[in-house]
């Protein structure tokens, strides 16, 4: 498994260097891509075989959304997301009221989509904002190579030195000392990207955002896993051969972007 791991990685590592380098369109397409599949993977978690049902339709209306929130965060900004979030509701609100007659599940439907879509659109939608942002490449990079530093350790630190479960009860692999390799790459790394290519950025803010990040990113693998325990499936999909699926593989990002923009924005 650790082969097809490295392999499946360092495969996709020249094209996701290349469309986050190039930014606009291309790194909207490949948000886009990854939102919708991480979509399709947690319909499978939380509502197995549903989006057949009568009322699937709100799922389905999920994925619309997914790709018109992309396209706002990248065409627009927060003002349109916030807009079309609230069409959402909306307007499954009202499909819901034309369902609910022959399919009392409509309503379960209507809060696994609004879960999907705050879950995996939305905080994706943060990543396109930071890439629009001054250094915005920069910062992306340096993202992305703390959140995948630090999922890398924990798994290794937490398979040969692991000694005391995290929590047991949402993922038995995961450990304490996992957690904390995690953290010690989280800050590793973000140190030598800051000193390197952000040598402006204070120290100080610079390790708290480092640290923060990295908790977020952990606190999202958690969660995921906590789904994943509930529905007794062990990976999101298939897709990604030694990683499971694309969910399995953004799930620490997605709780670590909006805490990135945060600092971005309105911090640093």
């Amino acid at each position: 498994m650790h082969l097809k791991r490295w392999i499946t990685g360092l495969s996709a590592l020249p094209f996701l260097i290349f469309l986050v380098y190039k930014g606009g369109i291309f790194f909207a397409i490949l948000v886009g891509a990854a939102s919708l599949v991480a979509m399709w993977e947690f319909y499978r978690l939380v509502a197995p075989g549903k989006a057949r049902s009568s009322s699937g339709i709100i799922l389905w209306w999920g994925y619309g959304i997914c790709c018109a929130l992309i396209w706002a965060a990248y065409q627009v900004g927060t003002d349109l997301i916030l807009t079309l979030l609230a069409v959402n509701l909306v307007s499954i609100a009202a499909i819901s009221i034309f369902q609910f007659k022959t399919d009392r599940s409509v309503l379960d439907m209507i809060v696994r989509q609004l879960q999907g879509v705050i879950y995996i659109p939305l905080p994706l939608c943060f990543l396109i904002l930071i890439r629009e942002n001054h250094s915005g490449a920069i910062w992306i990079f340096l993202l992305l190579a703390i959140i995948f530093a630090g999922d890398t350790s924990a798994f290794y630190v937490g398979s040969y030195m692991g000694r005391h479960k995290l929590s047991p009860t949402i993922s038995p692999g995961k450990t304490i000392e996992g957690a904390i390799g995690g953290l010690a790459a989280n800050l590793a790394v973000g140190s030598v990207g800051k000193a390197l290519f952000l040598p402006d950025l204070p120290w100080g803010s610079g390790i708290l955002f480092f640290l923060a990040v990295g908790v977020a990113g952990q606190v999202g693998d958690l969660f995921e896993s906590e789904m994943k325990r509930h529905s007794n499936i062990k990976d999101s999909s298939g897709i990604l051969p030694g990683h499971g699926g694309i969910l399995d593989r953004i799930d620490a990002l997605l709780f670590a972007s909006p805490v990135a923009y945060v600092f971005i924005r309105f911090i640093f």
